[in-house]
């Protein structure tokens, strides 16, 4: 599982590289316009993306920033957003590549933002890490569609 999820983290970066570079070419209102996804704008979304994988990676490794609601936007500005995206990565991929195979076999107990106590297994945790990344940048993906640009691809057997 380990080589798996490494695989994952540097696929994560990669469609990440791509939306960001995509989304890039949108002037600030462009970015910001509600068009009808879950968290509203493009901008939304990609902060929305951050603050999950911040909150998560808090919960795995009990550092760095602890987000305290889902719909926060500590970036409106895209290239800070991308700077600290792109942080986030590296933080990752550094957090999977240090992991070893029995420390995947640990049982992850933290409390959700509703304060309630829990406790998974930590690889199904981790594969739905990833998994909420991938649903939330689909939604970037059609909105970068509606906003006239053309996404790129970003399948995963693109990026193997």
């Amino acid at each position: 599982m380990h080589a798996h999820f490494k695989r994952l983290a540097g696929y994560n970066r990669w469609a990440n590289e791509r939306l960001y570079d995509c989304a890039a070419g949108l002037d600030p209102a462009a970015l910001a316009l509600d068009r009808g996804a879950f968290f509203g704008s493009i901008l939304n979304t990609l902060n929305h993306i951050l603050v999950g994988d911040r909150t998560w990676m808090h919960r795995f490794t009990g550092a760095g920033p602890l987000p305290t609601r889902l719909d926060d936007v500590p970036y409106p500005d895209f290239a800070d957003l991308r700077a600290a995206r792109e942080a986030e990565d590296a933080r990752i991929i550094a957090y999977i590549d240090g992991m070893s195979e029995t420390a995947l076999d640990a049982t992850l107990s933290y409390r959700n933002v509703a304060g309630e106590p829990q406790e998974f297994p930590l690889q199904p945790l981790i594969a739905h890490f990833f998994n909420h990344q991938t649903h939330h940048r689909g939604q970037v993906h059609a909105m970068l569609s509606q906003a006239g640009l053309k996404p790129p691809q970003i399948d995963f057997l693109y990026f193997l």
